[in-house]
This record gives structure tokens, sequence and C-alpha cells, in this order.
């Protein structure tokens, strides 16, 4: 068997549950926390009455107030900090948002924590508060105005427009959402003297270890974080959580590791979510379908202490060969946590906008809706005028069309029926995701037993990015998988640059094929072929030999290093020195709408992904299968609905925050270009996590209205928006 038909190579640890996440971690004389939350939407804490709470058997700590020499602000993630909002509850009486923590517990066991955290009563002194980006008191902002990141513009879009022979104006809207992954956010942390340790399911080791170390005032040096797996992350886990720092001082406290598992419900309101996003397409275009203008205007939600950048505009300038373009862009101000990004964060919300109205202009010039994307195809970015990298969009759409058995498509809406009555509905949509890359450290060491071990910057997060690290070395030395040891998610191995944005394989390979480069140097044998390792290491007389290397992306100097190894984020692209890089995908799906009920269900998906070489074949395919249930769920389950009488969100349970189950999916079949973009890295590897689920909302909202005739402007579809 080859290696790269392996199964994960982490999967018998996940099977047989030996595989350790954050909150597993059971050290001895272990307490307990939780967190009391705000009941209101917006105010002042007056008083927090806690005696009942200190009275719960087993409480050791209540802690309600962090003076600021004890515990300083994080800093935003995306404004040079390590954090997914600037805000640290616990620092002053101010409550912006409902859910936000007001005291911290710390008990003997979690049952006493959890009983205490409910006894705890606070009285209010109440603001008006809005919680929706049309409610009275929510804020305009201008994103170049705000955070500096410029409107797109290309030609003069408008009167283009304006001239066009054929015009679509259509507005959308897509819902605020939440990621809920398996693993609820938690860890434990402990102090070893004056060491501390955290063993916390991150995306961004790195972040955790110098933002808890800037908030404590200690240096970084003296803090190790540990996250070789993660129960999902989707952006979730993407930076410094608001619960670590209090954690630390509350263990240093009790001379006790600390665990915190945060409940479902409240992660609804101490994680970031997918913002409120309303899309304003408008096309213009000549009769044949060839686009001669595109218009795409968007607000989005953000909260009051951040300003969370939208981007939306970035992906739908680049799918079509447009030559006038314009994009604005528009933050609203509302009374929640700071947003922050969910799998495909704005590219998922931008396609189901643009692609509906893609296939709207197709039905209005008469055209294929295959065909119309297939004639509006580019080799050059719109955008900068630079080639792309690769870009094999046009094969995605031709390959999936045929696989899919797009032919048998009437275009009339409502003419297919299947044998039970229900109408049957083809849609399609294409996707593209930026291509980028971050510093990357890898250390690569080969022992005398023929072992390999690997530590690199990078986090499991069920992706399979150990899986692609361990078959790359099996196959460039030539030996068995199982000889190929992968530490991620460990600041004591590598910086641990976030890991999100598909950028995880392209940063962490990219080092590690350098790093393998410099051990044979070592080891005094040719660049490539098979090695017997252990014979080359016992030849140099060691019981093992070490290499380590770094990389950066093209355009990047080394200082982007030193940019990682301080917790920040450095990524590049996607637009480098000569190229533009962009992952591509193309949807193609069946629905069918029952005659009475209309009930919709998804029986077939056909998704063809580019995203350069295909590394790990079988965790590549499992990514876009993720990515396409998930897709199938935004576009017909899932959206938060806020509280207007008390703020916050108001389903925040998965018995109310739908989510699929195996009786709403059925065949998604996925196949890869599997080109490799060599222009990208020395791998030819870009990203596929990300870009496997845009496009896939819109293409059931397009298959939903060729089955109906009802065009569909708002996710999720439900069964008032097809009767």
């Amino acid at each position: 068997m080859k290696n790269a038909d392996l199964r994960r190579v982490d999967a018998y640890e996940k099977v047989t549950g030996t595989a350790r996440y954050g909150a597993d971690r059971v050290p001895a004389d272990l307490a307990h926390a939780a967190f009391a939350v705000a009941t209101i939407g917006k105010g002042r804490t007056v008083a927090i009455d806690t005696a009942e709470a200190e009275a719960v058997p087993g409480v050791r700590l209540v802690l309600t107030r962090f003076g600021s020499d004890e515990l300083q602000g994080p800093g935003f993630l995306m404004a040079g900090g390590y954090a997914f909002q600037s805000l640290q509850p616990l620092l002053s009486d101010v409550v912006a948002y409902r859910g936000q923590p007001i005291a911290l517990i710390v008990a003997d066991t979690p049952v006493a924590a959890t009983e205490a955290a409910e006894l705890v009563r606070a009285r209010y002194e109440t603001e008006p508060f809005s919680v929706g980006i049309d409610d009275e008191g929510a804020t305009s902002v201008l994103q170049e105005e705000a955070i500096g990141l410029l409107d797109l513009k290309v030609g003069d879009a408008e009167a283009a427009y304006a001239a066009s022979p054929v015009q679509i104006d259509e507005t959308y809207r897509h819902p605020a959402q939440h990621q809920v992954p398996l693993e609820l956010i938690g860890g434990v942390v402990e102090w070893h003297g004056d060491r501390l340790v955290v063993h916390e399911g991150t995306q961004a080791a790195g972040a955790l270890r110098n933002g808890v170390a800037k908030q404590l005032g200690i240096d970084p040096d003296d803090v190790d974080v540990i996250s070789p797996y993660i129960g999902g992350g989707f952006g979730a886990r993407n930076s410094l959580q608001p619960h670590i720092g209090p954690l630390a001082l509350a263990a240093r406290r009790l001379m006790r590791p600390v665990k915190l598992v945060i409940p479902r419900p409240q992660t609804f309101h101490t994680g970031s979510f997918r913002p409120v996003s309303r899309h304003r397409v408008r096309l213009g275009a000549d009769p044949s379908g060839r686009l001669l203008a595109a218009l795409h205007d968007v607000e989005q939600q953000t909260s009051r202490h951040d300003l969370y950048p939208a981007m939306y505009t970035e992906v739908t300038a680049r799918l079509y060969g447009v030559p006038a373009f314009g994009g604005r862009q528009r933050l609203v101000q509302t009374d929640v946590q700071t947003p922050g990004f969910m799998r495909a964060p704005y590219e998922g919300a931008a396609a189901f906008a643009f692609e509906s109205a893609i296939d709207q202009l197709a039905y209005a010039t008469g055209q294929d809706p295959v065909e119309l994307r297939l004639a509006n195809d580019t080799a050059a970015d719109p955008v900068t005028g630079l080639p792309f990298s690769s870009r094999h969009l046009a094969q995605c759409l031709k390959r999936g069309a045929e696989r899919f058995g797009w032919e048998k498509r009437d275009p009339r809406p409502g003419s297919l029926r299947a044998d039970d009555g229900s109408f049957v509905g083809f849609g399609v949509a294409a996707g593209c995701y930026p291509a980028m890359v971050a510093p990357g450290v890898a250390h690569v060491s080969a022992a005398a037993d023929g072992r390999v071990t690997v530590g690199v910057d990078g986090h499991e997060m069920g992706q399979g990015i150990r899986s692609a690290i361990a078959l790359l070395v099996a196959d460039d030395l030539g030996i068995p998988v199982q000889d190929v040891v992968v530490q991620v998610g460990d600041s004591r191995v590598a910086p641990q640059h976030l890991t999100a944005g598909s950028w995880g394989s392209a940063t962490a390979l990219p080092a590690v094929h350098k790093a393998l480069r410099k051990l044979r140097k070592q080891l005094g044998t040719a660049d490539t072929g098979a090695l017997d390792v252990a014979a080359a290491v016992r030849a140099t007389g060691h019981q093992s030999v070490e290499a380590e290397a770094t990389n950066v992306g093209l355009g990047q100097s080394p200082e982007a290093l030193d940019v990682s190894r301080s917790g920040l984020i450095a990524p590049a692209g996607p637009v480098f020195p000569d190229f533009t890089a962009f992952s591509w995908v193309a949807h193609f799906v069946e629905v069918r709408v029952e005659a009475t009920t209309r009930r919709i269900r998804v029986p077939r998906v056909v998704s063809v992904a580019d995203g350069g070489r295909v590394v790990s074949p079988v965790t590549a395919a499992s990514q876009v299968r993720g990515a396409v249930v998930w897709g199938i769920s935004g576009a017909l389950r899932e959206a938060n609905e806020a509280d207007p009488r008390f703020g916050g969100f108001l389903n925040t349970t998965l018995e109310e925050y739908p989510v699929p189950v195996n009786a709403d999916i059925q065949q998604i079949d996925v196949d890869f270009i599997d080109e490799p973009d060599l222009l990208f890295n020395d791998i030819g590897v870009k990203g596929i996590g990300e870009v496997a689920m845009v496009g896939v909302s819109a293409a059931v909202a397009n298959a939903v209205f060729h089955a109906t005739g009802k065009r569909q402007h708002q996710l999720p579809i439900t069964l008032e928006h097809v009767l």
C-alpha cells in the first residue's frame, strides 16, 4: 500500500480515545471553574452579591474583578493584539453585551462550580442596546475610514453598469452563525513554580503564549502552550480566549491547577461568531451574458469595541474576468461580542450573494449557468492585472458538470419531477479563496532506530495536517509513514503561528521540505531518493541527527519570522510580487422539494476543487465533504436569532441551533484537479479546507430556484421561502 493511500496517521488514537485534547488533562489536586454571566444587553454592574455562591460546599474562590496590576487587556487580533476581542471581562463594571462573564467561580468539583455560578446575583444599571444591523442605535462606519481597508475599484463600474443592456440588481442577507465545534472551549492551566503551562485546544498556541504573558506581565519564555489535538476549530479558536488570563491568576492564588470547560449555551456569547451581513449585488452584461460590470456593496455587523474587518469583495472581484468592478464595504457596530472567523468567513457569504446573482443573469440572458461562467473565465487577476499562479476553475466546472450529469438538466424551473412527485432542481456555483502562507519553522530529527520526528508550526484541528506532514516526510525519505512522529500545536517545538485561512499546509510543508534537504546534507546523503535512515544516522557516529529550517512567503522579509515568534499574525498573500494566488472550486447540487410539505432534501453533490498538489488525498477529500455538509447546513438550517428584549442570542443550544444529522446528508462526490502550483511554493500545495465551503450554499439556493421557480435572497432557506 502506498503511503498516500493510508488513513489518517492519528486515526487509531482518535478512534480508541487515546488522543488527548485540551481539557482532557487531569493533574493532581485539580480545581474546576465556571463563569457567571451578565443577563442584560448593555450597561454596568452596580453590585454583585456572591454570598450564596461562596456558601456552596467545595467553593474555593469567587472572583468578580481583577486589578490592572494583575491583568491587562489582550488586544484585538486584527489590530495587532492576541485575542478575538479587545474587551477582557472582569476588569471593570462595564457590560458590553449579554452573556459577558461577570464572575469566575473555582471549586473542588465542576458541579459545585456550576451551582455557585448560578447563585451569583448582580444588580445592573441598564442602557439601550442594539443587536441587529437595522436596530435603532446601531452605528455605521465606513471601513476604509475605520481600519484602513480600502474599497475595491476597477474601472468605472457605476458607469459601465448603467450602460449595460442587461442588468441584475438584487439584495441578499446572510444570518449570524456559530461554529459549535464538538470540543467545547476550555482547557487546563497550571503553574510549575514560575512557569505557566496551558493545555488548551487552540489554533494559535503562539498567540496564547505571548498574549497571556502580556496580560500577566511575565516573560513569554516562561509560558508553554500545549495543544496536540483540537476537536474542531473553524476560527473559534484562532486566538487568545478571555478565560485564560483569569484562570492563570486563579491557579496561582490557589496553587492548584484549574480546569474550565465552557458549557454550550455560554459559548454562543463568550466565543466569536460569523456576523450578520447584507449584500447588494449589481451585474451588468451584454445579451450573451458577457459581464461588463459588477458592483458588490456589503454591510456587516461588528461590535462596539472592535472593528472586525469586512473582506467579502476580495473574492467576488476575482471569480470572473469583469472589466469594471466596484466593491464597497461598511461596518455596523452593535452590542455583541466581537465577531470573528468561521470557516470561509467572508467568502461563503459573499459567494452566496454573488453566485446567486450570476445564476439569475444566466436565466436573464438565456444562457446555461455553466457555459456563462466558462465564458467569463480569466487567466489574469482583474484587480491587480497580475497573472494567477494557477487557475483551473474552468476544469473544475467542466469535470463537475460531466460527473454530475448536468447535460440532463432541463433549464425550465419546476420541469423536473421525481418518482414520488418531488420537484427536482439542479444548481451550480463557483468559489475561490485566497492562497496565503505564513512564516514557518520546522525541526527534524532522525534517530538511529530509523524514526524521524518533526516539530513544526501548525495545529491539528481535524483537517489532517499531521497526516499531510507525515506523508510528505515518508515519501521524501522513502520510509514507512509509521516511522514518522509529528509534533504540532506545541510552543516548545516551534513558534506556532496561527493555523487558519487554509495556509496551514502551505506554511508547514515548505518548511518541512527545507528541513529535510538540510537533514540529508547533515547525513551526507543524496538530495533525493529513498534513504536507510537508521544506517545513515549510525554512520555519523551519533544516536540522532537534527536539522532546522525556516520559510517565509514570497516577498516577505525575514522579519516576518520575528512577528510570528512574537505570537502575532504574519500571513502573506494572496497578492505576491509576480502573481496572485487563489484556490478554486465548483459545486453541483441536486435538491428535492417535496410537493406537499415543501421539505428540501439534498440527495447528491459533486464538488471539484483546485488547491494545487493534493499531498494527502484521504484528508483532503474529508475536508471537502465536511465543508459541503456545513454548506448544506448553512443553506437550510443554521441561523442565530438575536434577542431584541434582553440582548445576545436566543437559540444557544444544539436543540435550538439545528445542524445536519446523517439523514440530511446523502451522496457527496469529491474530485481534485491535483495540479501542483509551483509558483506558489516548491511543494505546489495551496489550500482546500476553506475554499471547499465557498459556493455550496449558493449552489443549493440555485438548485431550489430550478426546482421551484422561487429565488432565494436569504439564508437559511426554510419552508415558507418555497411555498
